[in-house]
């Protein structure tokens, strides 16, 4: 009998192990609307295995990409607030509907450059995490996306040449931008667009090399002129119930792998666009770069518009000035 009882509470005390143990862990899905063999999405997997590694697998992040769980890209970080995702990469220009602060980056020639974008966001970044915090949630870390260029059926010259031209854009500030130009901006989320340039809708895209090789935009445009007007950043941000409910040593953990991560995903960033402007032009892509004199234009356009947003967003006003006072 003493046997038997033995047993049964050893038993019982690797059940309870065990229970304690998968109470233990913690399993996230992470949205992304990218597709595998982005970079950010690569960047998400050795996130994932590096928290994976510092918690000692108490932490286990699933990457979910493509758009799979469902969420659009301008409704991430409102995914994230509510919890139908406790963790999601959030394209922050896409979310100025839910906070308009978050548009600084993308203004047309602010930060055109990823030097001139990691001073600025000495400024920008605590605009974010304040953010952030309002709607439930915490940024770890924040990844630029290579320059924007603009894609298009016929090489851009002058500014007559985007006379008309029907071309997607990610948010407000490309919407007013290109108009100034006098093109037809439409705004879409990046799901919508191979589509739509397939049926025509759209004759051009503003967007990155990495995004030009994902939609193998070759099928349907062949000139990329080199903008690099607007800045973009992706932000990956987790739900504050969810973030509270680890322990302290693996919030931690999390945060330092974070921290570490985000330098060397910037140098990511860089390298990518040399990569990717590379396929594109193996593929067919004439990649050309605007004149000085088309640039000049495109800058003169583009400054009336940092002033019209610091009066429709009077808190980016200090950001915006202190970032171009360091910038001189």
């Amino acid at each position: 009998m003493k046997m038997k009882s033995a047993a049964a509470l050893a038993a019982a005390c690797t059940l309870a192990l065990t229970v304690t143990a998968a109470e233990a862990k913690t399993t996230w899905d992470m949205s992304l609307a990218w597709p595998e063999g982005n970079f950010h999405t690569k960047d998400a997997h050795d996130f994932a295995k590096a928290v994976s590694d510092a918690t000692g697998g108490e932490v286990e992040i699933t990457v979910q990409s493509g758009g799979a769980l469902g969420i659009k890209g301008p409704e991430a970080m409102a995914a994230v607030r509510d919890g139908i995702v406790p963790i999601a990469d959030v394209l922050l220009n896409q979310q100025v509907g839910e906070a308009p602060i978050l548009g600084i980056e993308s203004l047309p020639y602010l930060a055109p450059t990823l030097p001139d974008l990691a001073l600025l966001h000495k400024f920008f970044r605590p605009a974010v995490d304040e953010v952030a915090a309002k709607m439930n949630q915490k940024v770890l870390y924040v990844v630029p996306w290579p320059g924007q260029a603009v894609y298009s059926p016929n090489r851009i010259d002058t500014l007559d040449d985007l006379k008309g031209l029907s071309i997607r854009v990610v948010d407000a500030n490309g919407s007013n931008f290109f108009k100034a130009l006098g093109a037809t901006p439409v705004q879409m989320p990046w799901g919508e667009v191979v589509p739509a340039l397939a049926a025509g809708t759209i004759k051009g895209v503003t967007t990155s090399s990495s995004s030009g090789v994902d939609g193998a935009f070759w099928q349907f445009t062949k000139h990329m002129t080199r903008f690099n007007w607007q800045s973009s950043s992706d932000a990956v941000s987790v739900n504050l119930d969810a973030w509270n409910e680890l322990s302290p040593e693996n919030q931690k953990a999390i945060e330092a792998v974070a921290k570490k991560m985000e330098a060397q995903f910037w140098v990511n960033s860089a390298k990518e666009d040399t990569r990717q402007l590379a396929k594109l032009k193996d593929n067919g892509i004439e990649i050309a770069d605007p004149s000085p004199e088309l640039r000049a234009a495109l800058l003169e356009k583009a400054k009336p518009l940092w002033a019209d947003f610091e009066a429709k967003v009077p808190a980016a006003k200090p950001v915006i000035d202190d970032y171009l006072l360091l910038l001189k």
